[in-house]
């Protein structure tokens, strides 16, 4: 078995033009296999420099492979399954800037860079007022990302030329909005002057993003057997999904620098973020929250297992189909394809999703995910939609605990005071006061949905149903 780096694996290099903040699973899976296939593709001719964003990290084990790695694509593509090796040799050198922080600001005067990318979790995009343009390096990532961008100010004297595009991958809706706010409070606490605040609105660009790729990480049931088939050592290989869609909100001249959508890559450039941040929250997330205490309740513990069953397999086609989808603005037969690639990735064979990994904050999940969709749909169409209502009732009939027919026990987890809530409501056995109880509570909705027309009236219906015939039987009547 060979130890993986430049020496005993082919692997090529390119300028370095990237400076990516985070080494993590996702990064690794998602941005630098993009740059790779962009290299292939349509000769991008670029390498990434890993700065690791947080004091202690994985820089070491990186280097330590010259920064070699093999992803491991899994999913259905097209129903075909797909189970994919590719040694990704994108990342040029890893730095510390913890210990190396001049070889981090040097980065700064690079001719040839040109981008940021970043991914240091939705807490990353921070403003702390403690940072000083002194520190060495500041302890919040739009800190050290403003120390980097007046070094390269300095350097190239304000040349307009030498400005950086940067693409923030942290999970925050309108995430590039938030890191320009924080560099702008930067720049006002340190002092850094109007001529380096217009260098960096002519010359920079901070965009908003959306990702989405599920990246499971290093395959630690497999990783023998795949290191078998490689021949490789390799301490850093990372397993993600086939789907992978990258949402940037950059005008054009943005794509024709960074072309991944000429590269056959599911990368957009759009002018608005927004339409593609709900599509995602009310397609992928939406239907999860719902299928998750329908499935549970009728037998079913795997997502995928869920979808080719006969009836809730029908009862999520009516949901995401009928329902959600009728509720978004796009055009039809650009969600009707978002869709069919969401439910592609609910039946990955290769994943064994559990419904229960689901269900944790259902109530939250439920406000964000679902309800918009619940009174956008009874505002177009004069009725309120099955599906969702009946996903609210499981949910409210999940939260009753106790065990399924088949003796599993049931275990709700969620705030402390919507735990209380439901237990105190169930005691009464009366399902006309659990559904107005619950729809009543203010502090989980921020409003009293008893107020939606029709809708306290068939919780009620189908929390009596549950009860008296069952899940799956409920289910059935309203795919009829």
């Amino acid at each position: 078995m060979r130890e993986l780096n430049r020496k005993t694996a082919s692997a090529k290099q390119y300028t370095e033009r990237i400076i990516q903040f985070g080494e993590g699973n996702f990064l690794r899976a998602f941005v630098d296999w993009i740059v790779w296939n962009m290299n292939q593709a349509i000769d991008f001719k670029s390498s990434v420099v890993v700065v690791q964003p947080i004091e202690k990290g994985m820089v070491d084990v990186l280097n330590g492979q010259d920064c070699l790695y093999h992803v491991n694509l899994q999913g259905l593509d097209k129903g075909e399954p797909v189970n994919r090796l590719t040694l990704i040799d994108v990342i040029s050198r890893a730095i510390n800037p913890y210990s190396r922080f001049d070889e981090y600001l040097k980065l700064a005067e690079q001719p040839e860079m040109r981008f940021v990318i970043s991914n240091t979790t939705e807490a990353g995009i921070v403003f702390d007022p403690t940072c000083r343009l002194t520190d060495k390096p500041c302890s919040s990532y739009p800190g050290k990302l403003t120390q980097l961008l007046y070094h390269r100010f300095k350097t190239f004297n304000g040349d307009l030329s030498k400005g950086l595009i940067i693409f923030p991958c942290e999970l925050i809706f309108l995430n590039g909005h938030k890191l320009k706010e924080a560099i702008y409070k930067y720049i006002d606490l340190w002092e850094l002057g109007n001529d380096f605040k217009k260098w960096f609105e002519e010359a920079c660009g901070v965009y908003a993003t959306l990702v989405d790729r599920i990246v499971p990480g290093f395959p630690h049931k497999d990783i023998e057997e795949i290191k078998e088939k490689l021949q490789y050592n390799d301490q850093l290989l990372v397993q993600a999904e086939i789907f992978h869609l990258w949402v940037i909100e950059a005008p054009q001249e943005v794509a024709l620098e960074f072309p991944a959508d000429m590269a056959g890559l599911n990368v957009l450039f759009v002018p608005d973020e927004k339409p593609y941040h709900d599509r995602k929250v009310v397609l992928l997330n939406g239907p999860h929250t719902v299928l998750s205490p329908v499935a549970f309740l009728s037998g079913i513990d795997i997502v995928r297992e869920a979808c080719q069953d006969k009836v809730v397999g029908k009862y999520i086609n009516r949901v995401m189909y009928n329902e959600l989808l009728e509720t978004l603005d796009l055009p039809k037969v650009e969600l009707e394809q978002f869709a069919r690639d969401v439910l592609e990735r609910f039946n990955n064979p290769f994943v064994d999703h559990q419904v229960t990994s689901i269900m944790l904050n259902s109530f939250p999940k439920y406000k964000t995910r679902d309800l918009p969709g619940v009174k956008t749909y009874l505002s177009r169409n004069g009725k309120l939609p099955d599906g969702l209502v009946l996903g609210l009732a499981a949910i409210i009939t999940y939260y009753k605990g106790g065990v399924r027919e088949d003796g599993t026990e049931i275990k709700p987890n969620d705030a402390p005071e919507i735990i209380a809530l439901l237990d105190e409501l169930w005691k009464t056995n009366n399902t006309g006061k659990i559904a107005r109880g619950v729809l009543g509570a203010d502090f989980i909705w921020g409003e009293d949905l008893n107020e939606i027309p029709g809708l306290t009236e068939q919780i009620k219906l189908y929390l009596d149903l549950i009860q008296q015939e069952g899940m799956l039987q409920t289910v059935k009547r309203i795919i009829q």
